[in-house]
């Protein structure tokens, strides 16, 4: 039990960090590969002084009954990830396969940008070896000017390859699915792969006001319609993103040059606590002082 709220202690921490880090970053800078590395050292952190430590969660605990009901836990916890995670890649090869069905195998061509016309699915990009963009069809009936915008996003998630990324980070929940902190880390990664697709897509094409108004509007068309699993980049993202961009991509926050200078600073203090934290030591495992009196 020490263990398992050791790592997700670990994993506070550094998340903290990684928001004061993403704070501090200009307004176009990409952030997914802050959250990447937040997620990389969470993870790889707790194994390594646990090895050094030689630790383990049924010792720490001191409790053969609570250790194996944490276990079980743990099993059922990682088997449902991997049942969920089957059903969705099974569930986006049947949308896959009908779009190409309905367009006999080829797919259509919207600003010059290969797509799969769907009756209401996305707009999303999805598949890991091979990347589509999929795009429902109430989006043709768009203005040009705002389905470029719409068309734009989803093939920078492909160009990208958003869902790669999102899929193989999403993996880490299998080994540790108990894990609070790295939940809330993916979710924080997803809204940066979002942020960074929208940065690109305004970038290219301009007019950020009129990019966010599209939002709106995809949102609203968007909430008649069946919703893709989680984890696969789209373009409204996830519940409760579409705020969160919209103020980031609008109304970004204006820091002070010694603000810039202070936060990174105070992740990185962050960070020298949680590499000075000691792994749980088993009580079996510390060193007995009147033995080690004796000896001398």
């Amino acid at each position: 039990m020490l263990c398992i709220l050791y790592v997700n202690a670990i994993g506070l921490l550094l998340g903290i960090a990684g928001l004061l880090v993403e704070r501090a970053l200009p307004g176009t800078f990409s952030r997914r590969w802050v959250w990447c590395a937040v997620i990389a050292i969470s993870i790889t952190i707790p194994p390594v002084y646990q090895a050094r430590h030689t630790a383990s969660v049924a010792a720490a605990i001191g409790n053969e009954s609570l250790s194996t009901t944490i276990h079980t836990v743990w099993f059922t916890g990682s088997a449902l990830i991997v049942v969920w995670g089957i059903f969705n890649i099974l569930y986006i090869s049947r949308l896959v396969s009908r779009a190409r069905r309905k367009r006999h195998g080829a797919p259509a061509v919207i600003d010059d940008v290969p797509v799969l016309i769907t009756d209401s699915i996305g707009p999303a990009t999805v598949g890991l070896w091979r990347s589509r963009v999929l795009i429902p069809r109430w989006v043709l009936a768009l203005p040009r000017d705002q389905r470029q915008y719409v068309v734009r996003h989803e093939e920078e998630h492909r160009r990208a390859k958003d869902s790669r990324l999102l899929f193989g980070m999403s993996l880490l929940l299998i080994l540790v699915p108990w894990n609070v902190a790295l939940w809330w880390q993916l979710r924080r990664l997803y809204l940066a792969v979002e942020v960074d697709c929208d940065n690109r897509v305004v970038s290219a094409l301009g007019d950020a006001p009129a990019y966010g108004e599209l939002l709106f509007k995809v949102a609203q068309a968007g909430n008649h319609g069946p919703r893709l699993p989680r984890l696969q980049p789209a373009f409204l993202g996830g519940a409760g993103m579409l705020e969160r961009r919209l103020n980031m991509l609008l109304a970004p926050t204006q820091l002070r040059a010694a603000q810039r200078w202070l936060l990174p600073i105070a992740a990185c203090v962050i960070l020298f606590v949680v590499l000075s934290l000691p792994h749980p030591v088993p009580s079996g495992n510390t060193p007995d002082h009147s033995t080690m009196e004796s000896t001398h």
